[in-house]
């Protein structure tokens, strides 16, 4: 039987990528450092996805099994694996890679010449490239050469929205019905594998900037608008008109310089863009603004969610007026549990909203940062 490792045995691991491939027959391995969920899965070898949307359905996820990503057993899972697969946030991918170069090593030491894959499925612009760099970093010259002929490292393009809804068994998971993953053909090695769900593309970077800069870009605005005005959920703050109105047109911003940038078809985009905003209402998913705007400083950083839309569309000549409102809104951010908004909100009031959003940000247009500085000061 096929085996795939899971990285990740969180909620977006089991509800998206762990439940997928389950359902395409592979066994799936579960990897995390988290015990209790470990031990869980091992115990009951089932949970269940809970579809939450205008339809409701109950899906069962079998033939799987958790191992502790730390411990040497990760490795031997790996060495014998057809595909491994991420969903563990784009900063632990340097943690996990000498686990996966030591189980590469043990794959070549064994002479194991069976193709595998490794894709992250991370909300970033090409995770999988980034971790294969982490993982070569880890290997030996005759590991890397063995990795050049054996081991693919397709980057994806991952969107599906999985809140932290408890259930009765913690390790059962609530999700949207809508899914997108999308896999670059070109990297795999050997027999691109069959997996319900996934989609083979030829261009990911079209696809990528699509889901980042409209999902991603959209749904962190509605955050922080959303924190600002007190809502304490999603659907609760897209539900009010102005905000509505702001993160719409900011999506149709970002849309506007994806069109000129990879040529997409106006009206499909307007729609995809449509289908996107109408899932932020989704009542069942009860997401928290504060889960969506976390991390501020990553979300503001040059190649994210609101500053490349925001450069893309600017760099064309384009309207960013409302981009510029969302920009504002994630200075804001202020929750004392998330560490990187303990320093955003220290480097505010040690630098002054300027000096602090030129420097997260790396904006050296002085226009676009006077506008930044002028839409925070609109919304304290």
């Amino acid at each position: 039987m096929k085996k795939a490792v899971q990285f990740g045995a969180g909620n977006i691991g089991r509800g998206f990528i762990g439940a997928l491939l389950s359902q395409s027959g592979y066994h799936v391995v579960f990897a995390d450092v988290v015990d209790k969920i470990i031990d869980k899965i091992n115990e009951d070898k089932t949970y269940t996805v809970h579809v939450m949307d205008v339809e409701c359905e109950d899906q069962k996820i079998e033939n799987i099994s958790g191992v502790n990503s730390t411990k040497p057993e990760a490795v031997d899972e790996i060495a014998s694996a057809d595909l491994v697969t991420t969903a563990v946030g784009l900063v632990i991918l340097p943690r996990i890679a000498p686990t996966i170069a030591a189980a590469i090593e043990k794959r070549m030491a064994d002479g194991n010449k069976e193709p595998m894959n490794i894709i992250a499925c991370e909300n970033a612009i090409r995770g999988t490239s980034q971790l294969k760099k982490a993982v070569y970093e880890n290997l030996s010259e005759e590991g890397k050469a063995f990795a050049d002929e054996y081991v693919g490292f397709p980057d994806c393009a991952v969107d599906r929205i999985v809140p932290p809804v408890k259930s009765e068994n913690f390790i059962d998971v609530v999700v949207e019905e809508y899914y997108e993953w999308d896999v670059e053909r070109a990297s795999f090695k050997g027999e691109i594998p069959e997996i319900k769900g996934m989609t083979l593309v030829d261009d990911l970077m079209a696809y990528i900037e699509r889901k980042l800069f409209t999902l991603n870009t959209g749904h962190c605005i509605t955050s922080y608008l959303g924190k600002l005005r007190g809502f304490p959920t999603i659907d609760a703050a897209i539900a009010d008109e102005e905000i509505y109105d702001i993160v719409s047109k900011a999506m149709k911003e970002s849309g506007d310089g994806l069109i000129k940038k990879h040529g997409f078809d106006p009206e499909k985009h307007a729609a995809y863009i449509k289908k996107i905003i109408g899932r932020f209402k989704n009542p069942y998913l009860q997401d928290d603004v504060s889960r969506v705007g976390r991390e501020p400083l990553r979300k503001l950083s040059p190649t994210d969610r609101l500053i490349s839309p925001l450069t893309t569309a600017a760099g064309y000549g384009l309207p960013v007026d409302h981009l510029l409102v969302g920009v504002g809104a994630a200075l804001h951010y202020d929750n004392p549990e998330d560490k990187q908004s303990v320093e955003l909100q220290a480097k505010i009031k040690e630098q002054g909203v300027r000096e602090a959003a030129k420097e997260i940000t790396q904006l050296t247009d002085e226009k676009l940062l006077d506008a930044i500085v002028a839409e925070y000061e609109k919304l304290a």
